[in-house]
């Protein structure tokens, strides 16, 4: 692993543990060269999953701009970033474990609707406004009829 401060190729691990999650690795490292240290994070996986857009664009799945998302959603409400990481965790294992290469976004927006009507209404009603694409109050009230 490089040294993020100093570029020295040859980092040492000081210390490794599993995460509060179970599925990432924290090591602690140490430069010999500048003798700072900082930490990574190591994270298993399976596959790389393309998320199929509306438009038939596919790109990567991106973990941050999952996380991004949901953190919006959950923006000053009574949430623990525990809670969140757990959130993404159990999502993208969901979307790893079916074994398929490819998902529609509307499966990856499902399964966050779907979690976050389990954490916070408040999140997931601002995050179903948005997938939605809510124009009014009627927007509203169908989906609140539909539960």
């Amino acid at each position: 692993m490089k040294c993020p401060f100093c570029s020295h190729e040859d980092t040492q691990v000081k210390d490794s543990r599993p995460s509060d999650d179970g599925r990432t690795i924290r090591r602690r490292r140490e430069c010999p060269q500048c003798d700072r240290r900082f930490t990574t994070f190591e994270r298993f996986q399976v596959q790389q999953v393309l998320v199929v857009k509306k438009d038939g664009r596919k790109e990567l799945f991106d973990r941050e701009k999952l996380l991004k998302s949901i953190h919006t959603a959950l923006r000053k409400r009574p949430v623990t970033q525990q809670q969140i990481a757990e959130m993404v965790s159990d999502i993208e294992q969901q979307l790893t474990e079916n074994g398929r290469s490819e998902v529609a976004s509307r499966e990856v927006g499902d399964a966050v609707l779907a979690a976050l009507k389990g954490i916070d209404f408040i999140g997931y009603m601002r995050y179903a406004s948005v997938y939605h694409d809510f124009k009014g109050p009627e927007d509203v009230v169908g989906l609140l009829r539909s539960e």
